[in-house]
């Protein structure tokens, strides 16, 4: 689903955004099977599938494997190409600075994220961080992509 899609309702947009945000979910669960921080992310580009990636920054033993980051760099090559125009990054968390940094460079036409991150999300830091030109989407699924992170360190705890 791209933005520039203007004949479609904002209920189709909305049902279109939680289709992809339960994609994005489901590799949080597998993140969260691995031992990893529960975060998926699904990079959509003209309704097709480009990149799919979870948290491995325990396996890879890299303070930079967000699932953000992986996603991004599946998606441009993928595209065969570093700009991610004309595509939509669904994550379950809001991204950190370093991923909003990453979202930036790439140029990505849409960043939708479930759940806020009142800690490290890029938001805590600035309201700038994101291209000026992607349009950025707060809240789809919010609870189910909360509630996965809460039980995550509930039992880390």
């Amino acid at each position: 689903m791209q933005t520039n899609c203007i004949a479609m309702t904002p209920e189709e947009i909305l049902k279109k955004d939680e289709h992809y945000m339960r994609l994005a979910l489901l590799e949080a669960e597998q993140a969260e099977r691995e031992g990893e921080v529960p975060i998926g992310a699904v990079i959509v580009c003209h309704d097709r599938i480009i990149a799919r990636a979870h948290n491995e920054t325990e396996k890879l033993h890299d303070v930079t494997a967000h699932a953000e980051m992986l996603a991004i760099t599946s998606a441009a090559s993928q595209l065969g190409g570093k700009y991610l125009h004309d595509c939509t990054l669904y994550v379950t968390v809001e991204p950190c600075l370093m991923c909003a940094g990453a979202l930036n460079w790439s140029q990505i036409s849409r960043v939708v994220y479930g759940a806020s991150d009142d800690k490290r999300g890029s938001t805590t830091f600035t309201t700038r961080a994101f291209h000026p030109k992607t349009k950025v989407t707060a809240g789809v699924l919010e609870e189910e992509c909360a509630q996965i992170m809460k039980a995550f360190f509930l039992r880390k705890r």
